[in-house]
């Protein structure tokens, strides 16, 4: 059937599909888009994150001499102070990254929440549904694509780094002061290049993931136009189509009326015309109605000679559980062979 699916998807289709969560996106997209905002935000803040910790921590050391901070209290106090240090010091970082996390979601998918994404689907605990994915085209991708990305990302950061050896090797001796910027500086700039390379194999996952969605939400030329008639024709037309189809089925049951051989009523509600063919395993339903589809079998029943028992029980069984076109089921056999045989008897006949 897959090979059947050569039509896009429509707008209508790609609706349903958003609103059980089914779209294209990337998790690699947020994961390098983060990435690269935390080490913008590093370059940025860092500086400022790097004195403001410095201070803190020379601070809380001279208050560690007093003895009013040797208690339980006292280191009660010490922590919380050192906790809301680091908390505003790392706070920019933070609200950079989550930040670009939800712009790199609302740029691949849109933002239009689906409330139907997060109900349970117990289908998706199915151990061959799960065996398949594991063992499967998509699973042999992203198998590659694992590998592709940590080859391309160390081969990178290898890059940088092999050219800057001697200078590394150089900064052995250096004091603190100094060296903890530079090295800051060197590794942000390796980490940099490495994550620039994850957005591109970023970029190239979200164009897979694409195509891979567009694929599995292509539709084959009746499903396009099955929601075509759907959709572009009015209400009000598509009820008229309706109508017109149920008088059209109602005119051809009137029209095998004459063919039957006895009409079963309920005298006042329901009738069900039957015809027996010997070459038959049973007889069939032909028409059947209730109230004034009921009167009007019953009305053509007459006019063609065909015979009208009486028997509510037997007419209300036939009506609820047999349809127009279909033989009687095993149970009624009995009842309906004893009615024919009281017609053909009476109109002279037999039954074979």
């Amino acid at each position: 059937m897959a090979e059947n699916r050569t039509e896009k998807a429509t707008p209508k289709r790609r609706e349903e599909a958003r609103k059980k969560g089914q779209v294209a996106r990337s998790a690699d997209v947020n994961g390098a888009v983060v990435l690269m905002s935390a080490l913008l935000a590093l370059s940025a803040f860092g500086p400022k994150m790097w004195e403001r910790i410095a201070n803190a921590t020379r601070e809380l050391l001279v208050l560690t001499t007093s003895p009013d901070v040797v208690s339980r209290e006292g280191v009660g106090e010490l922590l919380m102070t050192a906790g809301e240090v680091t908390a505003m010091a790392v706070a920019p970082v933070a609200v950079v990254c989550a930040l670009a996390g939800l712009v790199a979601s609302v740029a691949q998918v849109g933002f239009k929440p689906a409330p139907g994404a997060v109900k349970p689907d117990f289908k998706k605990l199915n151990p061959l549904t799960g065996a398949k994915q594991l063992f499967g085209p998509h699973a042999i991708f992203e198998t590659g694509k694992s590998i592709t990305k940590v080859a391309a990302v160390g081969g990178i950061a290898a890059l940088a780094v092999f050219p800057k050896l001697s200078e590394l090797a150089a900064l052995v001796g250096m004091p603190p002061a100094a060296l903890v910027p530079m090295l800051a500086h060197t590794v942000l700039g390796i980490a940099q290049r490495a994550a620039a390379a994850y957005l591109v194999i970023a970029a190239a996952d979200f164009a897979y993931q694409r195509w891979r969605h567009d694929k599995q939400l292509r539709m084959d030329l009746q499903e396009v136009k099955d929601e075509h008639k759907q959709t572009q024709l009015p209400s009000e037309v598509r009820g008229q189509m309706r109508r017109r189809a149920m008088s059209l089925s109602q005119a051809r049951m009137m029209d095998a009326v004459p063919t039957a051989d006895v009409v079963v009523t309920n005298p006042t509600h329901y009738s069900v015309a039957l015809r027996y063919d010997p070459q038959q395993p049973a007889p069939v339903v032909v028409a059947k109605g209730k109230d004034h589809i009921a009167f009007k079998i019953r009305a053509i029943a007459a006019e063609h000679g065909v015979a009208i028992v009486p028997d509510p029980p037997l007419a209300r069984s036939l009506h609820a559980t047999v349809e127009v076109g279909r033989m009687i089921p095993e149970e009624l056999f009995a009842a309906v062979a004893g009615l024919l045989a009281y017609v053909y008897r009476v109109a002279g006949r037999s039954i074979a």
